[in-house]
């Protein structure tokens, strides 16, 4: 008996030991990973001002302080001051161990100059493009210091891809951000996709500022679904103006606040993988958007225009493809650095974003600028760019197509007939030949109908509005008035 006695109060100081062994093990694992962030938000600047800058870092700052980060903000800040901001920050992450999470916030002018990114200072006095490396603190030389350390993950942030105010005429400059890969145990996201700019915003803060402040916020979500749900949330409130990027090789587990206990029980994670990667096709098309968003894949925004490519959704996800397939194409040339990568790309986009910084580097290579009639053409991961605008990938079922070049504007042709017309020429077409007999009429001709009653039918053209000088392709003969004859 009282061996029993022993053994189980024995048996209770083991479990409230190893019970309170736990509990310290816990709090010392949570006291052991660091939190450092740097804030910075430039709106001073001498040419064009932002009016979001400074409220955008001061509320980041805020909502990071409140996830427990050690915070250095700091506002309109001269080159030397933010070089060596950076410089001190990299300091302290170094000295804080390995198991840290050091996040960079940046809101204010950022541009894009040979492949490389620059953070604007608001004392530069850039009036050319020569001016951009001298002036910009260049994002990528900090990036690989940071990523060099031994930390559990580096989050940066650019909230920076807006209009540049600074170089007016001259080589035009491919505007926005450049897409970049980030490096291991790194997350990047701008707040804008590579290649498009924000819209200009004069409230008090910036949307994209506001939805990454209530994603922290929002307990309970890793790191990727956090900005995946910003993504969604800063196109729904521009109405698709503006679509934020990101990019991460992290592995970790973080989130920046538990989930509450009194918050509703999430579905399993079997269940939540199901439905995301559910097909596009087999959802509506509100829900197909939303997926395509979220997933911010070439395949997923592919799938989307295999669906529904005649939805009015379907032309923000042309130019969001456009956009992307243009960015990994000169991200491909860049990293290849050679004249035949540069005159590749220029092959596909003769005056594309990023032509001007092609033939800058080949005149660093001292080669053509334009590419020759044979050399080895560089094999990308990507399609070319459809010859045609985006309207015209439906016009193959359509009876009119419209090609991009002046003159393929000026000769139109009937994809379902083989008559071919030009509205300036002098000769009437003799006939048309359908494989319908039915009435056709070719919309994108404003003000003509061309109807072709019976195959081999003679073409009527009739024209609105005082039109007729335009479309007729032979002067009308009016008649004289007859003279009227004097009474005798």
């Amino acid at each position: 008996m009282r061996v029993t006695k022993t053994f189980s109060i024995f048996s209770f100081c083991l479990m409230l030991f190893s019970g309170l062994a736990g509990v310290l093990s816990s709090a010392s694992a949570q006291q052991q990973e660091k939190r450092i962030a740097l804030v910075v938000g430039n709106g001073a600047y001498a040419k064009s001002p932002l009016a979001t800058a400074a409220n955008d870092a001061g509320l980041i700052a805020q909502t990071l302080q409140a996830a427990g980060f050690d915070v250095i903000g700091a506002r309109d800040l001269d080159g030397d001051t933010l070089r060596r901001s950076f410089r001190d920050f990299i300091q302290k992450a170094e000295a804080s161990g390995p198991d840290t999470v050091a996040m960079v916030y940046l809101a204010g002018y950022g541009m894009q100059l040979a492949g490389e990114n620059y953070f604007i200072p608001v004392d530069s006095t850039i009036s050319r493009d020569t001016d951009i490396p001298t002036e910009g603190m260049r994002i990528s030389d900090y990036v690989r210091q940071l990523a060099s350390l031994p930390l559990k993950a580096g989050v940066v942030v650019l909230d920076a891809a807006r209009q540049q105010p600074f170089i007016e005429g001259g080589q035009p400059l491919a505007s926005g951000l450049a897409l970049v890969e980030p490096d291991p145990h790194m997350l990047i996201a701008f707040n804008a996709a590579p290649g498009t700019i924000a819209p200009n915003e004069q409230g008090p803060y910036g949307v994209y500022a506001q939805s990454l402040a209530e994603m922290i916020r929002t307990g309970g979500l890793p790191l990727p679904e956090v900005f995946s749900r910003v993504r969604l949330r800063v196109n729904e409130a521009s109405k698709g103006a503006q679509v934020p990027w990101d990019a991460q090789k992290i592995d970790a587990q973080f989130m920046f606040f538990d989930r509450a206990p009194d918050a509703p029980a999430q579905p399993p994670q079997d269940q939540a993988a199901a439905v995301r990667n559910r097909p596009i096709r087999d959802i509506g098309v509100q829900d197909a958007y939303a997926a395509a968003l979220e997933r911010d894949t070439m395949q997923g925004y592919d799938d989307f225009l295999g669906a529904y490519s005649g939805d009015p959704l379907a032309k923000r996800v042309r130019a969001i493809v456009a956009a992307r397939r243009e960015a990994i194409t000169w991200l491909r040339s860049y990293r290849a650095d050679t004249p035949q990568a540069y005159w590749s790309y220029l092959r596909r986009y003769p005056r594309g974003p990023h032509a001007g910084d092609a033939r800058r580097r080949l005149t660093i290579l001292t080669a053509a600028l334009e590419p020759p009639p044979s050399f080895a053409v560089m094999d990308y991961d990507v399609p070319p760019p459809p010859r045609h605008r985006s309207g015209c990938s439906s016009c193959r079922s359509r009876s009119l197509c419209r090609s991009r070049s002046m003159s393929a504007r000026r000769s139109m042709s009937c994809r379902r007939g083989t008559t071919s017309f030009s509205p300036t020429s002098t000769t009437r077409p003799s006939s048309i030949t359908s494989s319908t007999g039915r009435l056709r009429r070719c919309p994108l001709l404003r003000g003509l109908k061309m109807f072709a009653p019976t195959p081999g039918a003679e073409l009527f053209r009739r024209c609105r509005r005082g039109r007729a000088e335009r479309h007729r392709p032979e002067p009308v003969r009016r008649c004289r008035p007859r003279s009227r004859k004097r009474p005798r």
